[in-house]
């Protein structure tokens, strides 16, 4: 049985995301759909592709992944699907694959071309849905477009790093629902850099001396509960999907605040680290590669 995933901007108000199901319900009844947001930034393509990016693996093999964030056809944004990693993503030709692409190649990537057979102006819907189920059904890409060789890549995906590798310089792609801040810096990028040194993390006007394994590294366990004060302190974690984050420990925006409005970050705000001293020795370190024996903020 045929898996269709949806990841939008449409919202939970409006008729957009229920329609697109029902026409696909209406050429595959025995389909499972599966809705992975509806509620990413209007046009915000980075935080659609580090969604998508974390997403599409915990799905079976052969899942096709219907993406509508800013999907109007026009001459520069154009209509894609792609196969890769044993999924199928259909999308606009306007950045949004390149983050996973930057990691594994595509398998096959065509340009959709049924538009002539379609009058539309909702392409999520009479496009990308056709496109859907012709592979649901065990269509080939080769019938719905034409090959292409590249996709659009997309702004900031990769972090700056200087000349003599003293500095990353990487920006803030995703808020989390718990204001958690993630940049754009993975774990294997910054270790890759940092072969063994101590390093800062300047966020705006904060620094960070450590990277936690979890959020919870931060508590010292071997205090009583009733004497830890460790709700609302600031830390640096890699996060599930191995993107450097800066987060707050049990965050809510309601009481004891939030990484986004604690520190002020938002998306596409720069988050720099500074490489410093000189290599360190491995002894007597809890994570060699990545935490420094610096304290935490």
């Amino acid at each position: 049985m045929a898996i269709i995933t949806l990841t939008t901007d449409f919202g939970e108000k409006d008729h957009f995301a229920g329609a697109t199901k029902g026409a696909i319900y209406s050429e595959l009844p025995e389909v499972k759909i599966v809705d992975i947001s509806h509620s990413v930034s209007p046009f915000n393509i980075p935080e659609a592709a580090y969604i998508i990016q974390n997403a599409y693996k915990s799905f079976p093999k052969g899942t096709i992944h219907i993406i509508g964030i800013d999907s109007e056809l026009n001459p520069e944004n154009k209509h894609i699907a792609l196969k890769l990693d044993d999924h199928y993503f259909i999308c606009a030709n306007n950045g949004i694959m390149s983050m996973i692409c930057s990691e594994i190649a595509p398998q096959k990537i065509v340009e959709i071309n049924i538009h002539d057979k379609i009058q539309t102006s909702f392409p999520v819907l009479d496009v990308f849905v056709k496109v859907a189920c012709h592979i649901a059904r065990g269509g080939t890409l080769e019938v719905i477009g034409k090959n292409i060789e590249e996709i659009k890549p997309i702004k900031n995906i990769v972090p700056y790093v200087n000349d003599d590798k003293t500095q990353i310089v990487g920006s803030v792609i995703y808020v989390d629902n718990y204001g958690n801040v993630v940049t754009n810096i993975k774990r294997s990028f910054f270790e890759a850099i940092q072969k063994g040194r101590s390093f800062e993390i300047s966020a705006r006007n904060y620094t960070f001396k450590k990277i936690h394994k979890k959020y919870s590294g931060i508590v010292n366990f071997e205090i009583p509960e009733n004497k830890r004060h460790d709700e609302g302190r600031k830390l640096a974690v890699f996060n599930s999907g191995d993107f450097l984050e800066i987060a707050v420990y049990k965050s809510n925006s309601e009481n004891v605040g939030s990484a986004s409005t604690l520190l002020g970050l938002r998306l596409m705000d720069a988050v720099s680290i500074n490489f410093i001293a000189a290599p360190l020795t491995p002894k007597g370190i809890d994570m060699p590669q990545i935490v420094s024996k610096a304290t935490d903020f």
